[in-house]
This record gives C-alpha cells, structure tokens and sequence, in this order.
C-alpha cells in the first residue's frame, strides 16, 4: 500500500497493517528533514507530487518488491506540503519471514521511490531564499555520483 499524506505519518497503525504469523521482521525506514543541503541551511521543505501518476508508479514499486525479494507486504506513505525540519517526509515498512529480505526490500523501495516518482521538492534556506528541485534529477545525479566515486559506471 502506497499513499501521499497531507498531515503527519502515524506509523503505528502502518506498522499494524503488516502484522503476519509468517514475519519473522519487520524494517522501518524514515526519512527526515534535516537543516541541511548541498551546504545550504535549510529551514523548511514543501513537496508537491503528481499524485495519480506517483501512486501508480509505486504500487508497481511495492509490487516489484514483493516479486524481488519474497517479502510478505510493504507499505510507504511520502507526504507533501510544507514540511518542518525533524518531519518526517516519507516512512517504508516491509515485513517477510527473515530479516535479509525485508532489508533488500526497504532499500529498494526507498530508492526506486526517490528516482521514479513524480515528486518536487522546495527547499526555504536561512535567509529567506529558497528553490524547487525535482526530486528524480536529485536523486538519478546521486546515484550518478555515488557510482562514480565508488567505481561504478
């Protein structure tokens, strides 16, 4: 299950959701905002999504996952509007019947989400200026980055 959410991220009633007799793990993963990017201090974000096309794209996401991996259910909500540092802006919950799988899974949901849903960030920095990104160049220069300085082409 995949949702866009206005309003603050309840975890437990998604951690509830995944309960199985067959798990033996659970991972949970937040990302938070944090007062920094890129060496800019930033003081608030605001996410907007095309949410019909975001919500299509990560289903097959979390489908994905489940064929993948093996895992027994997944869910992820990613919220939008204007976010404060220490909000949590996006939360991933994957259960299964061993712990290897549920962590594959966590992080290929968390980073397929990143690089392909319709998602863009604005960044307010101190001072008062701020800028849009989208989140898919971000995070498909990151990925280009971190396998650069890793080797990786």
């Amino acid at each position: 299950m995949f949702k866009f959410a206005a309003e603050k991220i309840e975890i437990e009633p998604l951690k509830k959701s995944l309960e199985d007799d067959r798990a033996g793990a659970v991972v949970c993963f937040e990302g938070i905002v944090r007062n920094h990017n890129e060496g800019k201090a930033v003081v608030a974000l605001e996410y907007e999504a095309y949410e019909t096309l975001g919500v299509t794209e990560a289903e097959k996401i979390l489908a994905e996952a489940s064929t993948n991996f093996g895992i027994l259910n997944a869910v992820c909500v990613h919220r939008v509007g204007e976010l404060k540092v220490g909000d949590m802006a996006v939360f991933v919950a994957v259960c299964s019947a061993h712990r290897h799988e549920a962590y594959q899974a966590s992080r290929y949901i968390i980073d397929e989400i990143k690089t392909r849903l319709p998602i863009w960030k604005k960044e307010t920095y101190a001072g008062g200026s701020s800028s849009w990104v989208n989140c898919q160049h971000l995070n498909n220069a990151a990925a280009c980055h971190s396998e650069a300085s890793h080797g990786h082409k």
